[in-house]
């Protein structure tokens, strides 16, 4: 990172104590942090165009339009989509799976199959799970290995006629794996099966290329990527958007409506039901330009440097277990000490202003697979440092001798 400090800087909360220490924020994984430039962005569209879109003549509907759909092409760019109009604006990645699941129930019949993944997010299980049920169909899972490595051979034995759909994480939230996703892509073409990619941990890391993917959809959330809370997306390929029906009902979603029978909108309108979070879809577009100055090539590298740095650290602790050694990882560590629960580290460290995660981070059968309660997890973001990795480890080492 060629100015670490500059970059520090442009993020007002990492200039904040906590238990009066400097803050050290490494729930990345859970939440980013914003810059200046996006929460300005937000604080600008409240004081100077707040209108609803697409339904106004009035000048600032029309302002508001414009940066909505500006905000649009600019993801659509960012992803490589197709079509603007590929591009759905949602709440977040939860919202995006469940239109897509909710979708497939109008497709699946009992017998087909769904795959999912060992390392899914609960956001990633439970909305097909819900599906099965309602349709019949089988969920079928993806074991993975003790590095945290999805087994390939055994995804290619699970593939068949039956298959449907594959639903799969770009990188796991609780593990930092990256997946092979492209090849599981094309795997799962070669079956007639669509593929979902589950993108939230990804998009603050790299930049996805959906046509390199040959993905049909590819779901991620704003809040992760250094853009607001309360917004996401769903890019579909056209032809799979035109398939599936519409997952909610309402206003701006129609081209007709009577009593008697309603007509839809076309894309992307037809999945975009009611009045959505118009800021953050404006924002989450400022925040895209943001990482994109800061360049992904310099994001990985640093990330990478960090990633390196914290594993050979917290290897030197006595007792110290590292979760997820796959050999494509993102900046992720997680981490138990024997005899110690990771809560108890987690709520020691805080006080010394550390903001690590603890718990299962909502991928149980992850923790069921180790056979643990849980982790310490310390997500890494481009604006950490080493020296804040060497103060977390102090704190970790202080913590241990306190609790063994």
């Amino acid at each position: 990172m060629t100015d670490i400090q500059q970059i520090r800087a442009e993020f007002p909360i990492l200039s904040q104590t906590v238990h009066g220490k400097p803050l050290v924020y490494f729930d990345n994984g859970a939440t980013s942090q914003k810059p200046k430039v996006v929460i300005d962005a937000i604080q600008h569209y409240y004081e100077q165009i707040n209108a609803n879109i697409h339904r106004g003549v009035h000048t600032l509907s029309q302002k508001a339009t414009d940066a909505y759909e500006l905000s649009r092409q600019k993801i659509q760019n960012h992803i490589n989509a197709t079509h603007a109009y590929e591009v759905i604006f949602t709440s977040g990645t939860t919202h995006s799976v469940n239109a897509i699941a909710n979708g497939f129930a109008s497709i699946l019949k009992p017998g087909d199959e769904v795959l999912v993944s060992a390392l899914e997010h609960h956001s990633n299980i439970v909305p097909w799970q819900m599906l099965c049920e309602r349709t019949g169909a089988v969920l079928k899972v993806i074991p993975m290995n003790e590095q945290g490595e999805l087994i390939q051979e055994k995804y290619k034995a699970l593939l068949n006629d039956k298959t449907k759909i594959v639903a799969v994480n770009h990188i796991s939230n609780a593990l930092g794996t990256i997946n092979p996703v492209k090849e599981m892509i094309a795997l799962a073409h070669q079956v007639g099966a669509a593929v979902l990619i589950d993108g939230a941990q990804a998009v603050p890391h790299l930049k996805p290329d959906v046509q390199d993917l040959d993905c049909d959809f590819y779901v991620f959330s704003g809040h992760k990527m250094c853009g607001p809370t309360g917004v996401g997306i769903l890019y579909g390929k056209e032809c799979w958007l035109n398939r599936l029906p519409p997952y909610q009902g309402g206003g701006e979603m129609i081209a007709t409506v009577s009593f008697e029978k309603t007509t839809y909108a076309g894309l992307p309108h037809k999945f975009e039901a009611g009045t959505p979070n118009i800021a953050g879809g404006i924002v989450l577009g400022v925040a895209v330009d943001y990482l994109n100055s800061v360049g992904f090539d310099t994001i990985q590298a640093y990330e990478n440097t960090l990633l390196e740095y914290a594993t050979e650290q917290l290897l030197q602790i006595e007792g110290l277990k590292i979760y997820g050694t796959a050999r494509e990882k993102a900046s992720v560590v997680s981490f138990n000490i024997d005899g110690i629960h990771p809560y108890d580290i987690g709520t020691i460290i805080d006080k010394k202003g550390i903001a690590v995660r603890t718990g299962h981070h909502c991928a149980q059968p992850i923790m069921d697979f180790y056979q643990i309660p849980g982790t310490v997890r310390a997500s890494f973001a481009f604006y950490n440092t080493q020296q804040e990795i060497d103060y977390m480890i102090e704190a970790i080492q202080k913590a241990r001798l306190m609790l063994l």
